[in-house]
């Protein structure tokens, strides 16, 4: 049966393009042929409010999944690229599926105290949709509390966006050792997919400095793409829209589409579908991936 690959986004510090960067490898992974459920985690709902969905929309929400008020499906609201994707010749309208959050979230270490498995409730309700989606992200608060913890017992991977700055890089270590001790404790079939290099500005000193600290440190697990510095990203918010729809032709869009290939060539290598070099992604099956022929541009 086939089963969503699910990722945790996480850092328990703030600004770090942690919540831009699950929309928009999201929608990159959308624009890539898959179909894509994103999950708002965080009590004040950046997510949320970054796709522009309003209070009016909102039945539920992942509090209510999560206490079994409701089935996942109940909750979730379709939300779509605001972008136009040819595929060969034709024209298709993509979309991306969304749970969202409130503040009602915040409650929920008192809530589930005394539940049973508590730090298990989201993987137990994500699997009731889990082979609906081929990938599953979820958007975690910052902070390292139970919702935290939730969303790394029900995820496959991890990937830790980190702004290139030294304060950023102080509290790496202790984020590794919590997910570390969650793989020893809850789930050791999650592991670390990859450090995100984010808001880097590569005429500054420091952000090239921190880039070479995290590949002298964590080899491997930093990806190459790094995500540059770029208004854009930070105005597409106040147009609830990904940056593939707000402006295709900018850095940020660039940088995303290739972290989306990226992260889908590394998740797909521990499955030993491709092997990944650098970015390069190479199948190691004739049908692995179909090829996508497109031009992106705005409505």
């Amino acid at each position: 049966m086939h089963q969503a690959e699910t990722a945790a986004f996480l850092n328990q510090k703030g600004g770090v393009g942690k919540t831009t960067s699950v929309v928009n490898v999201g929608a990159g992974l959308t624009i890539l042929g898959k179909n894509v459920l994103i999950v708002d985690l965080d009590p004040q709902g950046h997510l949320t409010s970054f796709l522009g969905i309003g209070p009016d929309e909102v039945d539920y929400t992942i509090y209510d999944v999560m206490r079994g008020r409701v089935h996942p499906r109940e909750a979730i609201i379709t939300r779509p690229l605001r972008a136009r994707i040819f595929i060969g010749d034709s024209e298709k309208q993509l979309s991306m599926s969304v749970i969202p959050a409130a503040l009602d979230l915040s409650d929920a270490d008192t809530a589930f105290a005394n539940t049973f498995e508590r730090e298990h409730l989201l993987k137990r309700a994500i699997a009731r949709i889990n082979g609906d989606y081929d990938y599953i992200l979820f958007d975690c608060p910052p902070s390292l509390g139970l919702i935290t913890v939730n969303a790394l017992a029900a995820s496959k991977k991890v990937f830790i966006p980190i702004q290139t700055e030294f304060l950023a890089l102080k509290s790496l270590e202790s984020l590794m050792e919590k997910i570390e001790s969650v793989m020893a404790e809850l789930n050791p079939d999650l592991t670390i997919g990859g450090i995100i290099a984010t808001r880097y500005d590569g005429r500054k000193v420091l952000s090239r400095t921190v880039v070479e600290t995290l590949k002298q440190q964590y080899g491997a697990l930093l990806l190459d793409t790094v995500i540059r510095e770029n208004i854009v990203l930070a105005e597409s918010p106040r147009f609830g829209k990904d940056v593939f729809s707000y402006r295709p032709r900018s850095y940020g869009m660039e940088d995303y589409l290739n972290l989306s290939l990226e992260i889908m060539g590394r998740i797909a290598a521990a499955n030993t579908l491709f092997s990944v070099e650098r970015g390069v992604i190479r199948s190691n099956v004739d049908d692995a991936v179909s090829g996508i022929a497109g031009v992106i541009s705005n409505n």
